[in-house]
């Protein structure tokens, strides 16, 4: 009978370790945890004390001008800047020999509304 009872307190002391060591490792981990929470909050409250408080909005404000025509639109009387860009890329393809003065002619006169 004392054979057997040296096998059941050998895993009983084992056992008993395992569970031990396991606890404090869970402890361990959870007190981790609360100290990363306390230091995310702490965080928290200095980027909320550092960032500026927004402006309260004026009493009486004005309502937003309106929306400004699109770039794109060629004003009254004139080329808008993209038509002449487009119109130097064509008189430097002409200057290369890639476009004919016919084409050059042609494509002009898509690029101006006169087609």
């Amino acid at each position: 009978m004392l054979r057997r009872r040296r096998p059941v307190m050998r895993a009983a002391m084992v056992g008993g370790a395992a569970y031990y060591a396991g606890k404090k490792g869970a402890e361990g981990r959870a007190r981790e945890q609360d100290q990363e929470a306390r230091l995310e909050e702490l965080e928290a409250q200095q980027y909320a004390a550092a960032a500026p408080a927004p402006a309260p909005p004026p009493p009486m404000a004005a309502p937003p001008p309106p929306a400004a025509p699109p770039p794109a639109a060629a004003p009254a009387g004139g080329i808008s800047d993209e038509t002449i860009e487009q119109l130097q890329k064509l008189a430097q393809l002409k200057d290369q020999g890639i476009l004919s003065e016919e084409e050059f002619n042609e494509q002009k006169q898509k690029l101006l509304g006169m087609a």
